[in-house]
């Protein structure tokens, strides 16, 4: 199939609206378009730079832990949830009670993504792990009636307030089993000679017409991107995520798509869906610079004049970049130090600069690792 040659799919009468019903898309790709060729050249030597960083980078996984706080609250925010990045890292008892239901949403999304990663190592990407991590991100917030990690048996849409003025139907219920199928066939079939990005970019299109969910849809679809990368060893560490790109390019994204159902416009779908992997592989490569730079700075020129407290010191910076943001209470039992040492190393953090008091009290008081949470576009 050559991807120039692409039809989408085809509209089907509902009793009074027509719905999409999207074509299969489990067979063999050519790719005869040089500019997507160029593209996918330049996003492989990209995720090439930041598998470098996962390999070399000592404690890794305590800057992804960040990156997944990122990418949990703008997929959140892309769906209309509002909750900041360091919100987001505050425990719930510190939220504000009419922000606990986005703060959930959040932190249930944080949950999934670790969830999903794991079990990669024992189940392929499925629609059995989709419907696991749906299940869990539907856990106690505002989705948890729509039959969380089961596929919907009822018509859903995307856009507009009822079925008559929806911008995009999906495929009527009856549909999804064998359309998830087809897809998840496509997925793991190890005898189709296609590139993974323009793999996943085709099936990420395909899960979003599919729309298999009453909700969380769109985060379930992002996921599925990362979650790929990472099966087929493309990324050895879950370090790519896309949502920040589509939530500073919302509106091209849903174009670009649309024009997919719509005009069978694949090619425009998948320049730009490599654009993304371009630019999101080249922001994350900067992010591990920075941080690098800034625990170097740090290390070298601000903790080193604490003298005989250097050793703590050392270990709260350490613990600083896993959870930036942090009271006394968190302090004395990741250090096991008295209360009057975590007071004095905080003070001490405050007066270098390092931690900056957010709340203004005097008791309960949050101290946030400003620079670093700055690096993630607080």
């Amino acid at each position: 199939m050559k991807i120039t040659a692409f039809k989408a799919g085809k509209y089907s009468k509902e009793y009074n609206y027509k719905s999409f019903v999207p074509s299969f898309i489990n067979k063999n790709w050519e790719i005869n378009v040089p500019e997507i060729n160029q593209l996918l050249e330049k996003a492989n030597l990209r995720l090439g730079e930041l598998n470098a960083f996962a390999i070399i980078l000592p404690d890794v996984d305590t800057f992804i832990k960040m990156h997944i706080v990122k990418e949990a609250t703008l997929s959140s925010r892309i769906e209309g949830t509002r909750t900041s990045i360091d919100e987001a890292l505050m425990a719930e008892k510190d939220i504000e009670p009419e922000m606990k239901n986005d703060w959930q949403e959040v932190q249930n999304y944080i949950a999934v993504m670790n969830f999903s990663i794991k079990q990669l190592n024992k189940l392929p990407l499925s629609s059995r792990l989709l419907r696991e991590a749906h299940k869990l991100l539907m856990k106690g917030v505002r989705g948890k009636n729509k039959m969380p990690g089961e596929f919907r048996k009822s018509q859903n849409w995307i856009g507009g307030a009822t079925l008559k003025d929806a911008k995009f139907i999906p495929p009527a219920h009856i549909f999804i089993a064998d359309l998830i199928t087809d897809l998840e066939k496509f997925l793991n079939n190890e005898e189709l000679h296609v590139p993974h990005l323009i793999k996943i970019g085709i099936a990420h299109y395909q899960f979003e017409a599919i729309h298999p969910f009453l909700d969380g849809n769109g985060r379930i679809g992002r996921l599925l991107i990362t979650l790929y990368l990472v099966e087929r060893n493309i990324l050895n560490k879950p370090t790519l995520y896309f949502s920040d790109f589509i939530e500073r390019n919302r509106q091209h994204y849903y174009a670009n798509l649309s024009a997919v159902s719509n005009k069978g416009e694949l090619v425009h779908w998948l320049k730009f869906f490599l654009i993304g992997v371009i630019e999101t592989a080249e922001t994350a490569i900067a992010t591990f610079n920075k941080i690098l730079l800034l625990r170097t700075k740090l290390e070298s020129k601000a903790i080193v004049k604490l003298g005989k407290k250097i050793p703590k010191a050392q270990q709260l910076l350490a613990y600083l970049f896993r959870q930036p943001v942090v009271n006394v209470n968190d302090i004395i039992k990741v250090l096991k130090v008295t209360k009057p040492t975590a007071n004095a190393l905080i003070a001490d953090f405050v007066k270098l600069k390092i931690l900056k008091e957010q709340t203004g009290f005097k008791r309960n008081r949050s101290f946030h690792f400003e620079a670093y949470l700055k690096l993630f576009g607080k």
